[in-house]
């Protein structure tokens, strides 16, 4: 019984120092985990782990790709991107702007947030643009110097019903 307790307790003590630090970093920032933002440099070192030691997985070489963070750990943040893969990198290489990524289809830049007002410009899959504001339901963008309107589910770069002034 003894043996029994002292192992249930170690495991308990194993949990807490493992999602201490996590919960650190969030009390610091100050910031929702998840969240969007974008990166901020045209080389970003995505690694397995967060810090300088661990190895490099894979490089990103696009400046203002849009990212999700999903945990903090210190200067370190664990990203996931479009394709669901994640690693860690630095808060150094990451930017607040949120930006977005047209997806699957070409879609319709409205003058307006209706469908029936006038269609700007059709964006291809892959192109980027500047997220401007959400009402839940349509996005106000920037795309190659344009702004219009984006039906929110459109897009890699906004959460379901999010809203943003």
């Amino acid at each position: 019984m003894k043996s029994f307790l002292t192992r249930n307790l170690f495991l308990v003590l194993c949990v807490l120092l493992v999602s201490v630090p996590a919960f650190r970093a969030i009390a610091e920032t100050g910031l929702p985990v998840p969240r969007f933002v974008s990166l901020g440099s045209s080389e970003v070192n995505v690694r397995v782990g967060p810090g300088k030691r661990y190895p490099i997985s894979w490089v990103f070489v696009r400046s203002g790709w849009p990212v999700e963070i999903i945990a903090e750990y210190e200067h370190w943040r664990q990203i996931r991107d479009i394709e669901g893969e994640t690693g860690w990198v630095h808060r150094n290489l990451l930017s607040g702007r949120r930006t977005i990524l047209v997806t699957e289809d070409p879609r319709p830049l409205y003058e307006d947030p209706k469908e029936d007002s006038e269609v700007l410009l059709l964006a291809e899959p892959g192109v980027q643009g500047k997220l401007l504001q959400c009402d839940g339901e349509w996005c106000q963008v920037e795309i190659a110097g344009n702004e219009g309107w984006l039906r929110a589910n459109q897009f890699y770069g906004v959460y379901a019903n999010e809203k943003i002034r």
